[in-house]
């Protein structure tokens, strides 16, 4: 089972948000506020939200000043229930994996080590082609020896969704995420999950999952 790691296992809206805005106060000399970024900005690339406040160079900006100011940032934290499903995960003997945006430095100051220790493979940024680009699903899944019509992703953009479409892997969509239910149901994502309490061993059972729109409303553990 494969994991989006933000808004998906991690609340990091708050930090990223102000990372964001800080990053831009420190490129445009002027006081950005998370008020002052986009309602999309977690949607959308960063370099596209820094381009449109007017930073100059934004790819590069983000190379020397990102690290610097997520690390600096406070407000994440794992959604409820994200622990235990994982754990439920692997006590029923399955396979995980994480598919992220993040890069791999950051991991330990986002995730407790308690949850690296229950994720049997980390793709991240540096590995492969960012999301909406398969390339990430499907070295996790080299890496696990699995086949794509055996593995589940659960995401929470239509980024990621687009991701699991190409790499022919059912997807779920996470609804308390950044996108929200709305959307996600708006582009007929086959499924929606209401509740991070829902991770857990029996969404292995969409594999290989129908495109049916649904809404899954109890517990799979």
């Amino acid at each position: 089972m494969l994991f989006d790691l933000d808004g998906v296992l991690l609340d990091s809206r708050d930090a990223m948000l102000a990372t964001l805005a800080g990053v831009a106060t420190a490129s445009l000399g002027r006081r950005i506020t998370v008020a002052d970024l986009p309602p999309d900005a977690l949607t959308t690339p960063r370099v596209e939200v820094l381009a449109a406040l007017g930073v100059a160079d934004p790819d590069r900006l983000c190379e020397v000043s990102w690290d610097p100011a997520l690390a600096t940032a406070s407000g994440t934290t794992l959604f409820p229930g994200v622990l235990e499903g994982l754990m439920a995960i692997k006590d029923a003997g399955m396979a995980t994996g994480l598919v992220t945006l993040q890069t791999r430095t950051r991991l330990p100051w986002l995730l407790p080590p308690a949850v690296l220790d229950l994720l049997d493979v980390t793709v991240c940024r540096e590995d492969a082609e960012p999301k909406p680009a398969p390339d990430g699903i499907f070295l996790a899944l080299a890496r696990l020896a699995a086949a794509p019509n055996d593995a589940v992703f659960i995401g929470d953009t239509l980024t990621d969704q687009a991701a699991a479409f190409t790499a022919d892997v059912a997807f779920a969509g996470a609804g308390w995420g950044y996108a929200g239910l709305d959307e996600l149901a708006a582009a007929r994502c086959p499924v929606v999950l209401t509740d991070p309490s829902q991770i857990g061993p029996g969404l292995l059972d969409l594999a290989p999952a129908g495109r049916a729109l649904q809404r899954v409303s109890t517990p799979a553990h």
